[in-house]
């Protein structure tokens, strides 16, 4: 099968187009391509498929084998190689499980990097996770649990690297643990986040969105010009809201980020 590798602020994926398999089948195939240490190495699998009312559907697993609902990163890294596949930078629509999305891509100095611009959905609040009381955060510390079709909780922190985020995000396996604190800039946030699926990972599309939105209810970051910056480990991202926010109701964004083509592998398959 051939794979093609992308990453975005180094949450990679590898994509694949029309895999003709079952989801049993593309499930145990994303465990054993995505180990790092046995396979090509990835946080996600990602395959391409055709969509009569969009240019692709998109599918997504996580490196453990379990299909993920939505990636702002991963739909940016698959525009990206459907792009290339396409030799088209035009606007693309690409369905994924939580329904349509827009993506535009535009060049940077980099050959191997594109900038990419995704119409996020609306962000929305959903119930406590099962078991978050064994996280055991304080009960002053307030708690954002939201959606954008897969499920985060966003915490502030004084410093995101103090946490013990990796034993923190265990307890919770079902769903995308952020950890954010402000700054540096006024408009900005720090964030550090344990996937679902995928363990600590260098950035979250998704997840930045939702730490995004809990930010601006708490206060914490105010957005200039209508964006507010996410940092990561990975790099930075930028978080876009429409001109009237409702605090409390759903909010519906779009996230602004790099997406870098690594190779090209052909990988065996039984």
């Amino acid at each position: 099968m051939q794979l093609v590798k992308h990453h975005g602020l180094g949450n990679d994926f590898l994509v694949a187009f029309h895999a003709d398999r079952s989801n049993d089948e593309l499930s145990a195939f994303a465990m054993a391509v995505c180990d790092r240490r046995r396979g090509v190495g990835a946080d996600g699998l990602i395959i391409g498929e055709s969509d009569p009312d969009a240019h692709a559907r998109m599918v997504l697993f996580n490196a453990d084998g379990g299909r993920a609902e939505m990636s702002g990163n991963g739909i940016r890294c698959f525009a990206h190689a459907l792009a290339l596949r396409r030799n088209d930078m035009s606007r693309l629509a690409i369905r994924t499980d939580v329904g349509l999305r827009a993506v535009e891509l535009h060049p940077t100095n980099e050959a191997a990097t594109l900038l990419g611009w995704v119409d996020m959905g609306e962000v929305t609040e959903i119930g406590e996770p099962a078991g978050w009381a064994a996280v055991g955060t304080d009960p002053g510390r307030p708690v954002a649990h939201l959606s954008l079709g897969n499920p985060h909780a966003v915490v502030p922190v004084d410093d995101v690297s103090s946490v013990d985020l990796a034993t923190i995000g265990a307890k919770v396996p079902n769903v995308n643990l952020e950890i954010i604190a402000s700054g540096p800039e006024p408009h900005a946030i720090t964030m550090r986040v344990h996937e679902r699926g995928a363990g600590i990972t260098a950035a979250c599309g998704t997840g930045a969105c939702a730490s995004a939105v809990a930010a601006l209810r708490w206060g914490i970051a105010a957005p200039q010009d209508g964006k507010l910056t996410v940092h990561m480990d990975g790099g930075s991202a930028s978080v876009g809201f429409p001109a009237e926010v409702d605090p409390h109701g759903p909010t519906r964004v779009s996230l602004t980020g790099p997406t870098t083509y690594v190779a090209t592998i052909e990988f065996p398959t039984p």
